[in-house]
């Protein structure tokens, strides 16, 4: 496991990509940052999708793991052209009811009842919810699909979402990623001129 100032990446520039990014090096050692529902809950915080930490049951650590492979392998067939497994697909909806208002009563002013919404962040549940929801509008529009990548560095297996204005970026960080290949490549090019 990483250190703590590396145990959670914000590359994904979107809820669900960081939320997909929680288990990293696929390809590689296959690293599962959110082992135990205290991960899931740090995580939610941190993502800022609840206002602090709650009591994570151990199945909504599963349905999470589950939600966030659904969206994972939904990601990478839009990126392959392919169409998602319906199964994927479907687990994203399903998560969906959670997404939505909630409403609340509560005694206002004078003591009178007032119709409200319940805080976003109410509940584990709740968050993940908004991560499907937030998956759901980036694969559900073509303008969102196009500018879903993978890090492009050999070593990394980021997803992320490409907010440039041209719609051009390769890695999940310039810092991270990009200058490391930069610099590999400038090598190989001075190797090659020797």
């Amino acid at each position: 496991m990483p250190d703590e100032s590396e145990r959670w990446h914000w590359l994904g520039a979107r809820p669900a990509l960081d939320f997909v990014n929680t288990r990293r090096e696929r390809w590689r050692r296959d690293l599962e940052t959110l082992r135990t529902p205290s991960d899931l809950g740090e995580w939610l915080v941190a993502a800022s999708l609840l206002p602090a930490p709650m009591r994570v049951p151990r199945a909504v650590l599963r349905e999470a793991r589950d939600l966030r492979e659904a969206i994972d392998q939904a990601t990478i067939a839009v990126l392959a052209g392919a169409e998602p497994p319906a199964a994927s697909v479907e687990r994203i909806d399903d998560w969906l009811v959670h997404a939505g208002a909630r409403p609340r009563l509560t005694p206002g002013d004078g003591g009178l009842p007032v119709l409200g919404e319940r805080p976003a962040a109410d509940s584990p549940r709740r968050a993940l919810g908004a991560i499907a929801l937030d998956a759901a509008r980036m694969l559900g529009t073509e303008a969102e699909r196009e500018r879903i990548r993978v890090c492009a560095a050999d070593d990394c297996s980021a997803r992320f979402y490409d907010r440039s204005p041209a719609a051009v970026r390769r890695w999940c960080s310039m810092r991270r990623c990009g200058n490391v290949a930069k610099a590999r490549r400038h090598r190989a090019r001075e190797a090659a001129r020797a």
